[in-house]
């Protein structure tokens, strides 16, 4: 999975003349987004624990399809400027996000001098007026007819921001080679909405979205299958150094933030004959809702080869099944995925049951150690909003630099 060093390391001497206006120091950060949506928890559980962050992201900003910014907190309300007030007493960067998720509204907007640069302008603004330490700018779902308009709105938002950060939340590239291993790489694959070395120029700060991996990377799911293990991470710690590896091509690492998730997917598994599964996503949850599962079907959890943790059942609710099928669910992940296989094998047959697999503390501790072995500037955690892990919190202590 490792890349030419060689290619990399002579990229890597371009990149470092690259400028920008934040502190070039070698410290390592974190850092970490809270969802509006779960203001009161999100903010109660941050509070104590801000000595360990670098920076905290506030989620709570968006877009309207005009260009005009939301503010869906407010960012008015205590329990924002409580939070807001106590980061600062504590020298914590305050950098809210603005999420935009409409590609064709995105493209409507920046495609246009006009409007583009209000935008540039109101964001500028924005984070001046409220004593803001920057910007945390998550335009996703583009096109890449928007990748060059894209570039022109970061040029223009990163002159007008003078020495406030201006950060970038972008996706996590499979490399093309992985993405469709074992297939024919189809027309256009390789093109992007992002440009790295224009961002690279213009952003402070890179949040790499390594996470919601699941199936993209091919290769790494047909060595899972050839052992006749399930596999749909949420991040697998393989997949995540390839990401990076590939980014630091264009992108200063010391600029580059890995994303770790600390919530995990519900899939509805279906086993065919010889080791084929298929994954149906039911759905996102934190932690605790693995708890209930563990308890209500008596199941064990077990850390899966991708570093997260990870548990089968078969629900309650299901129609009769085979009785094969109705131990999957005392099995642990690898066990379940061979039995399964073995009985759709023997005849010719399927079997459905419902796979749990989540980041938990250890996976945490195990993507920090992986982002200072990569030499990236830090690590910034989707999401703390009070439903995550309780033991991530000391998993942090200690980490920032």
């Amino acid at each position: 999975m490792r890349k030419n060093y060689t290619h990399v390391i002579l990229a890597a001497l371009i990149l470092f003349v690259a400028p920008f206006s934040a502190s070039a120091a070698t410290t390592f950060e974190v850092s970490g987004w809270m969802p509006y949506w779960r203001a009161a928890t999100s903010t109660n559980d941050v509070l104590p624990h801000l000595s360990e962050l670098t920076e905290i992201n506030p989620f709570v900003y968006s877009m309207s399809t005009i260009g005009t910014i939301i503010d869906n907190g407010p960012m008015t309300s205590a329990a924002w400027t409580a939070i807001v007030a106590a980061a600062k007493a504590q020298k914590v960067r305050v950098v809210p996000t603005i999420m935009w998720s409409n590609g064709t509204a995105i493209y409507n907007v920046l495609s246009n001098a006009k409007t583009r640069q209000a935008l540039e302008t109101n964001i500028a603004k924005l984070v001046k007026t409220n004593g803001y330490d920057g910007i945390d700018i998550d335009f996703e779902n583009k096109t890449a007819a928007t990748k060059d308009y894209f570039s022109l709105f970061l040029k223009g938002l990163y002159s007008r921001m003078g020495n406030k950060f201006v950060t970038c939340d972008i996706e996590a590239r499979t490399p093309v080679s992985a993405e469709y291993y074992g297939t024919d790489v189809p027309s256009g694959a390789g093109e992007y909405a992002n440009d790295y070395v224009q961002i690279n120029k213009y952003c402070d700060r890179v949040h790499l979205m390594t996470y919601d991996q699941q199936t993209v990377d091919q290769q790494l799911a047909a060595v899972a299958a050839s052992s006749s293990e399930l596999y749909a991470p949420v991040a697998d710690p393989a997949w995540v150094e390839a990401v990076v590896d590939l980014a630091k091509q264009s992108i200063n690492p010391k600029k580059i933030i890995v994303g770790i998730p600390t919530y995990g997917y519900e899939y509805q598994v279906t086993a065919y004959a010889n080791s084929q599964y298929v994954y149906d996503i039911l759905w996102t949850f934190d932690p605790g809702y693995a708890k209930q599962i563990e308890m209500q079907y008596g199941v064990t959890p077990v850390r899966n080869a991708a570093g997260e943790m990870t548990l089968t059942y078969v629900p309650s609710s299901s129609p009769a099944a085979p009785s094969p099928a109705l131990s999957i669910g005392s099995m642990d992940g690898l066990t379940a995925a061979a039995a399964a296989s073995l009985y759709a094998t023997t005849y010719n047959s399927h079997l459905t049951f419902n796979l749990l697999d989540w980041s938990d503390a250890q996976s945490v501790t195990d993507k920090v150690a992986l982002a200072k072995a990569l030499g990236v500037r830090g690590v910034a955690l989707f999401e703390f909003d009070g439903g995550e892990d309780p033991a991530i919190w000391n998993a942090l202590q200690g980490v920032k630099t």
